[in-house]
């Protein structure tokens, strides 16, 4: 494939966007690709590079593309919106019609404020869950990416991880001291810290499943334990799932592993590809939020016409079509098979999937927590990475994110990508 488009186009972002790209998640310095992919367009399970080059897309633009590029509902709602105004600064009957819906739908969500990002949700429901406290300090799980506000960047996963930023510079030492990060699936490390600062923790915050060091299940009953031991100390516990709901099935992944949080953060799917966040939860925590209650959070684009329009439009066909079981069958195939082809040429790896999103591991046998994801052979993924774009494969330029598999991906896909797998596993062998 030839990438001078692409080139000439990153030379010329270079002298005008710090590093070249808007989010350093999008940054090819981790798989030694320079310059990143520039993509022209989505079509359905592909992207196109301004070069032309067409790829399978398993990136779904980390996660909110769960019905694939372009899908007809949604671009129709969307235009049908623009063309009456993409933002109006008072309220609007699509904002409302898209609440209800995430409140009928996510477990346990009895009511909700709308934001522009999964970052802003996070940060807000950290000081709501402080104001309803009377505390300050949080507890989250190390690796685990919730956005990249101040308190959350502590010893954060997926974009940052990738970076090799660690803790991020700028944070006051305040911030860094109210936050406590512990190993996730690690109940002991949870109980001592809850035993000894109980009483100052306002919110454990996590991933129900993470998506941010890979894929990674909780084990079976830890959240159940962590959700006694965090309400048992007066705290209360926030769902990050800005990636996990509607990902998996048609709600949250608290739903499905029988655990019911008292705050989520929302976001990614429930914008069908524009910008959209929001948190909510109990009514009697939400009525702290201002004009209720003095917890100041405001937004002149939150619940914008036009993301709620597209959100609400992905959440129909999501609730109307249920793609969940044959996006689960085309990820297992995915799975089933790079795993054959691994032991065929002897390339060492793992996978762990949920669902229709999976994280492949080079050179471990069994990923838990961070400490094990940071094993992964980066040298290895690079490699791979490199060999699957050059086949037309797009993936995620970081060995901490997942593979999504789409609505739009059919049968053909699902086999083109097994064939380059197997060659790029063929290559790194040799």
């Amino acid at each position: 494939m030839k990438h001078n488009g692409s080139r000439e186009w990153f030379d010329r972002a270079q002298t005008v966007i710090a590093g070249g790209v808007n989010s350093p998640a999008r940054s090819f310095a981790a798989v030694g690709g320079n310059p990143p992919v520039v993509v022209q367009k989505g079509e359905g399970a592909y992207l196109v590079d301004v070069d032309g080059n067409r790829y399978i897309d398993y990136l779904a633009a980390f996660g909110p593309l769960v019905l694939g590029h372009s899908h007809p509902h949604v671009v129709e709602a969307g235009v049908r919106a623009l063309a009456e105004g993409s933002l109006t600064g008072t309220p609007h009957p699509t904002e409302i019609l898209l609440a209800e819906e995430l409140c009928r739908s996510i477990a346990g969500l009895q009511e909700v404020r709308l934001t522009t990002t999964g970052t802003e949700a996070v940060m807000s429901l950290i000081r709501l869950a402080r104001a309803y406290t009377g505390r300050n300090r949080v507890i989250k799980f190390d690796g685990s990416y919730h956005g990249h506000s101040d308190a959350v960047l502590v010893r954060a996963g997926s974009g940052a991880s990738t970076a090799g930023a660690g803790d991020s510079l700028g944070i006051p030492p305040g911030v860094m001291h109210d936050v406590i990060s512990l190993p996730f699936n690690d109940l002991e490390a949870l109980r001592n810290t809850l035993t000894q600062i109980g009483h100052e923790v306002a919110l454990v915050l996590t991933e129900p499943i993470v998506g941010n060091m890979g894929i990674v299940h909780p084990e079976p009953g830890y959240l159940q334990a962590m959700a006694a031991m965090t309400h048992e100390a007066g705290a209360l516990l926030g769902f990050d799932e800005v990636i996990t709901a509607y990902r998996f099935h048609y709600g949250s992944a608290g739903a499905l592993l029988g655990v019911i949080p008292d705050l989520y953060a929302l976001g990614k799917i429930i914008g069908g590809g524009l910008p959209a966040g929001a948190y909510g939860g109990r009514a009697e925590i939400m009525a702290l939020v201002s004009p209720l209650g003095g917890m100041f959070q405001a937004g002149t684009l939150a619940g914008n016409p036009l993301s709620s329009a597209t959100g609400l439009a992905t959440l129909e066909v999501l609730r109307t079509t249920n793609p969940y079981p044959r996006m689960d069958e085309l990820a297992r195939v995915l799975e089933t098979e790079i795993l054959l082809s691994a032991d065929r040429h002897g390339i060492d790896v793992s996978i762990n999937r949920a669902g229709s999103g999976f994280t492949l591991f080079f050179g471990v046998d069994e990923v838990k927590d961070y400490r094990a994801a940071q094993k992964a052979d980066s040298t290895q993924f690079a490699a791979f990475h490199r060999l699957m774009l050059e086949q037309g494969v797009y993936l995620a330029p970081s060995r901490f994110e997942a593979w999504f598999v789409s609505a739009a991906h059919q049968a053909t896909e699902i086999e083109r990508t097994i064939s380059a797998v197997d060659y790029a596993f063929s290559r790194l062998r040799g």
